[in-house]
């Protein structure tokens, strides 16, 4: 496949530059430390599951939009209750685990290889407070930081895409979006922009009807096919 002319590379940070199932699973361990594996993984899926179906809400106006704080708020008290470890700090505290993610092995390395090429735009539902705390944890490199915050919805509402299209001031198919998520990139490719599929272990891989521009196993190999750095 030709690879595509683009003058800016936009990248999805939750999943794709950081291991967020990871650090969930941590902030739910110093929650309830007699938990075995099998009952963090619960925990877990309880959590993903509320972030996923608010998230789905908001898009289709079923609920009106609140940023990705109070939605991890509300899934830290769910996952609480559940656990039987309800107090407020608790509460709390766990919430904040959704702001300390590491990084892939090859996150930062490879953005650095993307920054000596290209505008980086991070793009996320995250906050505008969380993405500050998700950099400043993980070392993350980009040259700005877009929060579906700006345009009071979630990907993969076209108005979370046209952000990065609006800072970079280039037409959208001159953008490429990198993601790990086959659902994002199809929102991208709605919006029209340039799709990237990054493969991680916790993404959302494409279905055989997917066709996006590129496919890498990692940042690092999404530079080599972009041709080298």
């Amino acid at each position: 496949m030709a690879q595509p002319e683009i003058d800016a590379v936009v990248v999805d940070v939750l999943g794709t530059l950081v291991d967020e199932p990871a650090g969930l699973r941590a902030g739910l361990r110093e929650l309830a430390p007699s938990l075995d594996a099998s009952g963090i993984e619960k925990l877990l899926s309880l959590w993903q599951r509320h972030i996923a179906r608010e998230q789905r809400d908001v898009v289709d106006g079923v609920r009106p939009y609140v940023p990705s704080d109070v939605l991890d708020l509300e899934a830290a008290r769910l996952a609480a209750d559940a656990a039987g470890a309800g107090d407020h700090a608790a509460v709390a505290a766990l919430a904040r685990a959704g702001r300390r993610l590491p990084p892939w092995s090859d996150t930062v390395a490879g953005l650095a290889l993307l920054a000596e090429r290209f505008p980086v735009i991070g793009l996320s539902n995250a906050s505008r407070t969380a993405l500050l705390e998700l950099n400043a944890h993980a070392g993350l490199r980009w040259h700005q930081a877009l929060s579906a915050e700006d345009a009071r919805t979630y990907k993969p509402d076209p108005a979370v895409y046209r952000l990065a299209v609006t800072v970079s001031g280039r037409p959208p198919e001159r953008l490429l979006m990198v993601a790990a998520h086959a659902w994002d990139l199809r929102g991208a490719q709605a919006a029209g922009l340039r799709t990237a599929y990054v493969a991680r272990p916790v993404g959302d891989p494409p279905a055989p009807s997917d066709r996006f521009d590129l496919h890498a196993d990692g940042l690092e190999d999404l530079v080599e096919r972009l041709g080298g750095a």
